[in-house]
């Protein structure tokens, strides 16, 4: 994926600004509640198996997701992003990867999350990258998506000082649902909010997924038939 000219633009563009990035956004879970606790639902469901953060930027995810227990591999576009969290978050692991072409194994992973990383991609690869994300969970697997609702596209030349050349493109949830089905999985949560006063003026939507099992269908784990361990918030 890396001769795609898109993709060049972004990794440069985060590399250009990986060390604002870590500083004015690293510590931005400490007023994120509904965050922490959708991130917290997806710890449950992988019930100690490895978790992916696509996209991980700086490593502030992952470092949150490995600081309770859980065994995280962060994966990012960008080499600069890349060696910041290696040296902030040596608790996770972490590698350089491209959203379709993952540098994991088939079934590698129990839970994945997706924050504000497939705003990226254009609208034609939206469905090979949640095909990729399929490949590398196992049946029952956890995928937790984010993304600014909307239809536009932002494209930004300028970032805190730093010259880029990056687009934001906004979603909206049905569309984004209707891919998650084709690519194999039963969404099983949506949530909207408002922005906090700390971000962006934009509207965030949440999915929450299960990978379904070979046949298809929507794959059950022991937990979820007992009623422990389920995927959904409460």
């Amino acid at each position: 994926m890396a001769q795609h000219a898109d993709h060049e633009r972004v990794r440069t563009s985060y590399d250009s600004v990986a060390a604002e990035y870590r500083d004015r956004i690293g510590g931005e879970l400490a007023h994120k509640a509904m965050d922490r606790a959708l991130l917290g639902a997806v710890l449950e469901s992988a019930a100690g198996g490895p978790v992916a953060d696509v996209g991980c930027g700086p490593g502030h995810i992952a470092g949150w997701l490995a600081e309770r227990g859980a065994r995280v591999v962060g994966i990012d576009l960008s080499p600069a992003m890349v060696a910041i969290a290696r040296q902030e978050h040596p608790g996770a692991e972490f590698r350089e990867g491209d959203l379709l072409a993952l540098p994991a194994a088939d079934g590698e992973f129990a839970a994945a999350v997706a924050l504000y990383s497939v705003i990226h991609l254009a609208p034609a690869e939206l469905a090979p990258a949640f095909a990729e994300l399929h490949r590398v969970l196992r049946p029952a697997g956890t995928l937790l998506v984010s993304f600014h609702l909307g239809t536009e596209v932002r494209r930004l030349d300028e970032w805190w000082g730093h010259r880029v050349d990056v687009d934001f493109h906004f979603l909206q949830p049905e569309a984004v649902a209707g891919l998650l089905a084709d690519a194999g999985f039963t969404v099983r949560a949506r949530l909207e909010r408002a922005p906090l006063p700390e971000e962006a003026e934009t509207r965030r939507g949440y999915l929450l997924a299960r990978r379904n099992g070979p046949d298809g269908r929507a794959a059950v784990t022991p937990a979820s038939r007992s009623g422990r361990g389920s995927a959904r918030p409460s």
